[in-house]
This record gives structure tokens, C-alpha cells and sequence, in this order.
């Protein structure tokens, strides 16, 4: 008699398998029981309580120490008092941006600051201090000055001229000049002169005491040796700085220089 079929022999295994009841894989899908539900969410709750209590209630994670770095004219301690850090307090709960805010405010001084947690103890405050570019007399206080920025921001008040920064001035000594003054407002021309200052060659910057403004398009430059370079605006002040260069090296014993229109530049003088 012929033997069984491929056929009869799958026909077998199938009657056997469903006899022996589902695969282990399936039999292991079976759906939680109650108890370990409640288990679950048991042991859930007392992890959450826990980590919970670890941030806020032990003593662990505590605000211990104060760091600041980046501070020149500032002292830490002035950087320390206006963040105004809760030692003691949770250190999850310090409120970074609320302290950044605050010593902006307090402190015009620091252009940026960066609140950062060393856990598990440790705030470090890292600062970054605005750098004067210009120095204006102060109008209200006499013999004081007050340092304005690359950006044109009047920061602080000090009672002597920092050490190789231009002084700015502005005359608005004619009638064109001075509806110039009205037209466009003196923190406008600021800005200007910054512009004008931040595009100087280096030898030119290191060697500029005063910046004169007399309108929007009339800025001129005194430098050491009695030198003048009439800037003109501020536009186009890449170009003017390279024309500069040139000029200057053309005419090393030049005593006034023109870059006003940097396509037609002039010397004099010796």
C-alpha cells in the first residue's frame, strides 16, 4: 500500500497542533490580569512620589553654591546680587530665565548671560560684558562719560575716558546739520557712527581719538598727528576702508584724506 501523501501528513499536524492548544508564542499574549495591573500602577505612583520628593523635598538637590565667569568691569559679586539665586531652594525649581531678566536689567552692563545648572548643588552664571566703541560726554553729569556699544547701546556712565576708545561728538553747528539732527534723532546718528567705527581698518581705529558727526552724511575722523579723514555716511563703509588703506600708504605724510565717495578719493597736506 502506497504511504501517506504530503497532503495527509499536513492534515495530521494541523489535528495535532489544535489538539495541543496554541503556540507558546500565542499562549504568551495572554492580556495582564487585574493584579498586575494594580501592581503596575502601584509601583508607578511610589516611583513618581519618589522622584518627586527627590527634586523638591530632600536635601540633596539643593541650590549650594554660586559660579560666575566672563565678568571684567562687573564684579561676581555684583553679578551674584542681581541674579538674586535662591541657595537652598530646589534646584529644579530655579527659574533660569527670571534671573537672566533680572540681571539685564540691573546690570545694562552684560549684553548676554547664561543661567546653567551643575547639578547637583551648583548655578554657574555665565556673562558676556558690552565692550565700549564710542565715548559721549555725558550732558547731565560734567567730566563723566557715557560708553555706547556696536550696537549703538548707551550702557554706562563712567568718570573717565576708557583707554583707546574714540571719543564721539556730535556739532550740529549749521543749519543743514542741525535739521539733520531733527530729522533722524541723535540715537540714529549713533547708531551711524558705530556703524562708521566698526568698519575702520585696525591701524585707523587704534589711531582715531575723536569722531565728529555734523549731519547723517557728514562724519569725519581725527587722529593722532593732526590727521583728518572725512568719512562721509556710513554707507559703503567696506569700500571706504580699503581706499583708506591705499591712500594712506600713497601718501604716508598726508595730513587730510577724503573717502566720502571712495570712487574718487583725495590727499592733501604734509
Amino acid at each position: 500500500m502506497a504511504g501517506a501523501t504530503t497532503a495527509d501528513r499536513g492534515e495530521r499536524d494541523e489535528a495535532e497542533a489544535s489538539e495541543s492548544g496554541p503556540p507558546p508564542a500565542l499562549r504568551r499574549r495572554r492580556k495582564p490580569t487585574v493584579r498586575t495591573l494594580v501592581v503596575a500602577g502601584v509601583l508607578l505612583v511610589l516611583i513618581g512620589a519618589g522622584a518627586i520628593w527627590l527634586l523638591y523635598g530632600s536635601q540633596w538637590l539643593r541650590v549650594e553654591r554660586v559660579t560666575t565667569s566672563g565678568t571684567g568691569v562687573l564684579s561676581p559679586r555684583e553679578v551674584r546680587e542681581a541674579a538674586a539665586v535662591p541657595v537652598g531652594a530646589p534646584m529644579v525649581s530655579v527659574d533660569a530665565d527670571a534671573m537672566e531678566d533680572r540681571i539685564r536689567r540691573k546690570l545694562p552692563r552684560i549684553d548676554s548671560v547664561d543661567v546653567v545648572r551643575s547639578w547637583p548643588h551648583g548655578i554657574g552664571l555665565k556673562v558676556t560684558e558690552r565692550k565700549p566703541v564710542l565715548i559721549v560726554e555725558d550732558a547731565r553729569n560734567t567730566g563723566k562719560f557715557v560708553e555706547v556699544d556696536h550696537e549703538g547701546v548707551r550702557f554706562a556712565t563712567v568718570d573717565a575716558a576708557p583707554k583707546g576708545v574714540p571719543r564721539l561728538e556730535l556739532t550740529p553747528d549749521r543749519a543743514g546739520a542741525a535739521a539733520s539732527l531733527r530729522r533722524f534723532g541723535e540715537d540714529r546718528l549713533v547708531r551711524e557712527t558705530v556703524r562708521v567705527a566698526g568698519r575702520l581698518p585696525k591701524a585707523v581705529a587704534r589711531d582715531t581719538r575723536t569722531v565728529k558727526v555734523r549731519s547723517y552724511d557728514d562724519i569725519s575722523l581725527e587722529l593722532t598727528g593732526g590727521r583728518v579723514v572725512v568719512w562721509g555716511s556710513a554707507e559703503k563703509g567696506d569700500a571706504k576702508a580699503r581706499v583708506l588703506t591705499t591712500l594712506m600708504k600713497a601718501a604716508p605724510k598726508a595730513r587730510h584724506f577724503d573717502v566720502s565717495v571712495p570712487t574718487a578719493p583725495a590727499s592733501s597736506g604734509s
